[in-house]
């Protein structure tokens, strides 16, 4: 129905100077991304002592977040040192479908997560049974069929719409405000049916999420390891909370831009895949311990 074959993206910024800048620091962010969630993950799988189903679904985490963050950050550094920056009607579809798919992944996954961390609380004598390897295994396969569901339902939407030019995204990226509001039709009813795939989505997420650490907050009250069980709960709260607060402020609305969305997108997408493993690796004495005696292998005192 389109009637555009390409789309004008306008980026972050048309200063020079700026593009410059924001290209070494994207570029260098990127490479901190890829390597640390690198690392997670080869160390998880290479350490039979990070067996544990935790470290198991950090694992395929820090994978999510190294497809996450590339689905954006590549063309978002190809264009700020780009002359003309365009992107195909299939390209653009394809950035939307990767986004919320992994987007929609990391989301499960980290539901899972807590689940994880209740068994462990809550119900430390049945921890293993009640989530097993074959048992993490199987809930990671859902989440990443459900993020296809999710990312398939976006695009299932937004092929149907007629873009009718110009074409000229005011966005460093594809997604559904800024691709919704250069259709050229009325979008009071099927916007807000668009927006609540994703809205509806972080909001019922986050709702479980609060639901379950209330009820693993008052566990803590009478738990042995009281110290050590706060920390984990600390490291996965920050995450949840960097990854749902942009997410609830970009999907949890009207969809209506505003001069911020390039900011908080940047923070979603491309700072907090880099700030997870810091997170998870900092806040975790276990994990610091392994990395230290994998560095001094690597780098034996003369």
């Amino acid at each position: 129905m389109s009637s555009i074959t390409e789309f004008i993206v306008l980026g972050l910024t048309q200063n020079p100077g700026m593009q410059t800048l924001l290209f070494a620091v994207h570029l260098v962010t990127y490479l901190i991304t890829l390597s640390g969630n690198l690392l997670i993950s080869v160390t998880i799988s290479t350490i039979s002592a990070l067996g544990s189903p935790v470290y198991f679904l950090l694992s395929y985490l820090s994978m999510i977040d190294g497809f996450y963050s590339s689905s954006i950050a590549p063309k978002l550094m190809f264009d700020l040192v780009s002359r003309k920056n365009t992107i195909s009607f299939s390209g653009c579809m394809t950035q939307v479908f990767a986004e919320h798919f992994f987007a929609g992944a990391e989301i499960v996954l980290l539901i899972v997560m807590t689940y994880d961390l209740y068994a462990a609380i809550c119900k430390p004598l049945h921890c293993m049974t009640v989530i097993s390897r074959p048992v993490c295994a199987l809930l990671v396969v859902v989440a990443g069929a459900l993020g296809f569901l999710h990312g398939g339902i976006q695009i299932l939407f937004m092929v149907q719409l007629p873009f009718c030019g110009p074409g000229v995204i005011d966005h460093f990226m594809c997604d559904l405000t800024p691709l919704l509001e250069l259709a050229c039709m009325d979008m009071h009813t099927l916007g807000p049916l668009i927006s609540a795939n994703s809205g509806s989505l972080c909001l019922l997420t986050f709702s479980m999420l609060v639901a379950s650490y209330v009820v693993i907050l008052r566990s803590l009250r009478t738990h042995s390891s009281r110290h050590k069980a706060l920390s984990t709960c600390a490291s996965h709260v920050t995450v949840v909370i960097l990854f749902f607060v942009p997410c609830s402020f970009l999907y949890l609305r009207p969809m209506t831009s505003f001069p911020i969305d390039k900011a908080v997108t940047v923070f979603c997408t491309i700072v907090t895949p880099v700030l997870n493993p810091l997170i998870y690796t900092l806040r975790n004495a276990e994990m610091k311990n392994v990395l230290k005696k994998l560095w001094h292998s690597l780098h034996p005192a003369p």
